[in-house]
């Protein structure tokens, strides 16, 4: 699966470890903009990340900016709540970098300036409901952006055992 993550200063270990985990089962590659709330190596990272830090792509970087010239300007994605498009009205393409902000704030105003109006999406919640953890967010994203290229590189499905 070709898709970048971004995670923008992210802060809750457990969150990042879930993500890693995620894109280890999805093949997308993570991306994890300075500074972090933790370090990477916290046992809180581990534990929720488990034994997928191995298999997963994982990459650190100074900057946003910084982080997108280094996969070569691709098409990205801004995950706010003050987004103006659905996640799934956006077609996604291989090379997309999805981009999440810090758990506790979002992303910053300057950051969403920077990408066009369309490409700042939202996922559907009630109304008056806040935002969802960022864990689930990206998970919500990454599938639908999967679904949408077929779930290209998935293996077959596992058959469970036949109960007696």
């Amino acid at each position: 699966m070709p898709f970048n993550v971004v995670l923008f200063q992210p802060e809750i270990p457990p969150n990042t470890g879930n993500i890693i985990r995620l894109c280890a089962n999805t093949g997308a590659r993570l991306h994890l903009v300075r500074p972090l709330g933790f370090r990477l190596d916290a046992k809180a990272v581990r534990r929720a990340g488990l034994d997928y830090r191995e298999l997963a792509d994982v990459s650190e970087h100074a900057s946003l900016q910084a982080c997108l010239e280094s996969l070569g300007r691709p098409r990205w994605f801004a995950f706010t709540t003050r987004g103006t498009q659905r996640h799934d009205d956006m077609r996604y393409a291989d090379g997309d970098a999805l981009v999440f902000g810090p758990e506790t704030r979002g992303l910053p105003d300057d950051v969403l300036e920077r990408c066009p109006a369309e490409r700042r999406l939202r996922i559907p919640m009630l109304e008056g409901a806040r935002s969802l953890n960022l864990s689930n967010a990206v998970a919500v994203a990454v599938y639908e952006a999967w679904r949408q290229l077929g779930y290209r590189a998935a293996g077959p499905p596992r058959l469970s055992p036949a109960p007696p």
